[in-house]
């Protein structure tokens, strides 16, 4: 494995500094600054942290040592080796103990100083943990206003300094020995200060607006590129990674980068870790990276009982949901392709993005819940795997903070959202969004990423990943349509044909994503994963109430072990009552069964005596006044 390292990849923040160190003083380092970056070493690839990186480049420069500074520790040398040591202690009259001094900040400003007018070696000074000097940078107390004034007064009295002796002609401890930074070492260049913060705005505003002197360099998440070269760097922790021919060894790095697509380095170093302690082959990296996401080392996508559940899927789910076969049929065709691994594989990348999406849509009462319910019986088989959002409880635009969690700062921001919660908790399940067109469109706005990257990240900063769940959304989109007056009027109705019923509810939902939300974007998305749902047939209807009565029958049974008959005449004229309207579907069926038979029902056997029977028969149904009364004997 090579592990020469290529210039190209130079962190950018580090080409930035090099290059600026000639004309800026202060450096305001923002962003992934926790995350490891590639660095040479010794002729070879390392990943180090932020401050072994930036020694590297500083000592190709001339730089002798760094003084770090943080708040608990204080201020120390680096790196920490004994000339080093000494040189600082001799140059800034340190008083070190373990290693370290205890500095408050007005000798921050004198060590800064200091720093700044050093001629007789260059130096750095490092502030880290800049972001937790201020307590808010917009309310400085007095200590804190001046400490930071005086900062920016010392960036703009600052001068580069002009190199003297033997600092600026020799390369110090810890280069590589190569200069891929255009080094320049013999030019006159600022001792710097740079503050090492999570966000620019953890300083005062004022000290990096319209500086001359003062540069923000912004450490973003590593591209393709940066880990793949990790990926090649990181492999040998993966077993069985020296078996492989050249073939399988490109394709681990390209899938270990691929997959790790919007996570830093220090994430690909800790799933390789998992791998060389869990014992994952360099074929399995997938797993590898599902376990460091989800925290899961068993994957229930590639369990054997899921295909031949799958396989066997028509049967099991029309059991549960009557009359659509084209809608199943077309449920069961993505299941496979999430099955298989296969969701988005036209796409170059695929990143994180969920196992499947459905958008289910129709009249209401058709079993679009209850499709999405058997669904998580049929892959996790448990129902407990099923997360239901009823989304008409945020239309309104602050209610995205309950779902997604509060952005930081902001009251509950640490408590998360239910979202990312329910789905940290639980990241193989099926996630149910009913109703999605009842909630407000900002908050659609956050699918977006969902759908795309397959992750989101809540007010405490903690990322909810999506990769290994099924999202499900259903609507109402387009049963009914406004006309031209404004009123609701029917755009499908029961009789139609199941094509015109699709034709119209997916350009009804087109309407509504492109024209009313202005969203074409989400619907992209979505692709064509839209299952049209059609109306209840009065064939399809005696099934779903025969379903039906059979579990009152059931319920009985269990809770008061008897068996429940009901006269044929009973029963044909209690199907007539139940499916002479099926405009609201199965679940209108279940009401009207519950105001004709069930409730009438309670009230007979409330007021029967049922001791020692084995079994009680229905024996007639009538209504008057109103009121519905059954007769048992």
């Amino acid at each position: 494995m090579d592990l020469t390292f290529n210039a190209d990849l130079t962190p950018r923040w580090i080409r930035d500094l090099t290059r600026l160190t000639s004309i800026r003083s202060h450096f305001v380092v923002a962003g992934n600054i926790r995350d490891s970056f590639l660095t040479p070493l010794e002729g070879a690839t390392t990943l180090a942290p932020l401050l072994r990186c930036l020694w590297v480049y500083l000592s190709q420069l001339g730089y002798r040592f760094v003084l770090v500074y943080d708040p608990v520790e204080g201020l120390r040398p680096y790196p920490n080796e004994p000339q080093t040591v000494e040189l600082a202690t001799r140059l800034f009259d340190l008083k070190l103990a373990d290693g370290a001094m205890a500095v408050s900040l007005e000798k921050l400003v004198e060590i800064m100083k200091k720093v700044a007018g050093q001629r007789e070696a260059r130096c750095a000074l490092v502030v880290d943990f800049a972001s937790r000097i201020a307590r808010q940078p917009d309310h400085l107390d007095p200590g804190e206003h001046r400490f930071f004034v005086a900062a920016e007064r010392l960036s703009l009295a600052a001068h580069p300094i002009v190199p003297k002796g033997s600092d600026v002609s020799t390369a110090g401890p810890g280069s590589a020995g190569t200069d891929s930074v255009g080094t320049g070492a013999g030019k006159p260049r600022f001792n710097p200060v740079l503050w090492l913060v999570n966000r620019p705005q953890d300083l005062p505003s004022w000290l990096t607006l319209d500086s001359t002197r003062v540069s923000v360099l912004s450490i973003g998440l590593p591209d393709f590129e940066t880990r793949l070269e990790a990926a090649r760097h990181l492999a040998g922790l993966f077993h069985d990674y020296d078996s492989g021919d050249a073939a399988e060894q490109k394709r681990f790095a390209s899938d270990f980068a691929r997959l790790t697509d919007g996570l830093p380095l220090i994430a690909l170093a800790d799933a390789a870790q998992l791998a060389d302690r869990l014992g994952i082959g360099f074929r399995d990296v997938d797993d590898a990276v599902q376990c460091y996401k989800v925290g899961v080392t068993e994957n229930p996508w590639k369990k054997a009982y899921v295909k031949s559940r799958i396989a066997g899927a028509l049967p099991f789910i029309e059991d549960r949901v009557k009359g659509q076969r084209a809608a199943v049929t077309k449920t069961i065709d993505i299941l496979m392709r999430s099955v298989m691994g296969l969701t988005g594989a036209h796409a170059r990348s695929t990143g994180n993005r969920p196992r499947g999406v459905l958008f289910f849509a129709g009249p209401t009462g058709v079993g679009k819940t209850e499709l999405a319910k058997t669904l998580t019986q049929l892959v996790f088989g448990d129902e407990r795997a099923y997360i239901r959002f009823d989304m008409s409880e945020f239309a309104e635009e602050h209610t995205g903070a309950r779902l997604l969690g509060a952005p930081p700062g902001y009251i509950g921001y640490d408590a998360g959202g239910e979202l990312t919660n329910a789905v940290r908790d639980k990241p193989f399940s099926v996630v149910l969004f009913d109703e999605i067109e009842k909630a407000h469109p900002r908050i659609l706005d956050k699918f977006l990423q969902i759908l795309e990257d397959g992750r989101l990240t809540d007010g405490r900063g903690e990322t909810a990943y999506f990769s290994e769940a099924i999202l499900v959304f259903t609507s109402n989109l387009g049963i009914t349509v406004s006309d031209e007056h404004g009123r609701r009027v029917q755009n499908v109705k029961p009789g139609d044909d199941h094509g015109l019923v699709e034709q119209r509810v997916r350009g009804a939902i087109q309407d509504y994503f492109k024209f009313q939300l202005s969203r074409p974007e989400i619907l992209n998305r979505i692709g064509d994963n839209i299952v049209v749902f059609g109306f209840i047939t009065p064939e399809v209807g005696v099934q779903i109430f025969e379903s039906m009565l059979g579990n009152v029958i059931n319920r009985v049974r269990e809770e008061h072990k008897i068996a429940l008959e009901i006269a044929p005449d009973v029963a044909e004229k209690l199907r007539d009552a139940c499916t002479r309207d099926l405009s609201n579907g199965g679940r209108g069926i279940g009401n009207q069964l519950e105001s004709m038979f069930v409730n009438p029902l309670s009230r007979a056997l409330f007021s029967f005596d049922l001791g020692g029977r084995a079994s009680v028969r229905v024996t007639s149904l009538e209504e008057a006044c109103g009121v519905v009364t059954v007769g048992l004997a």
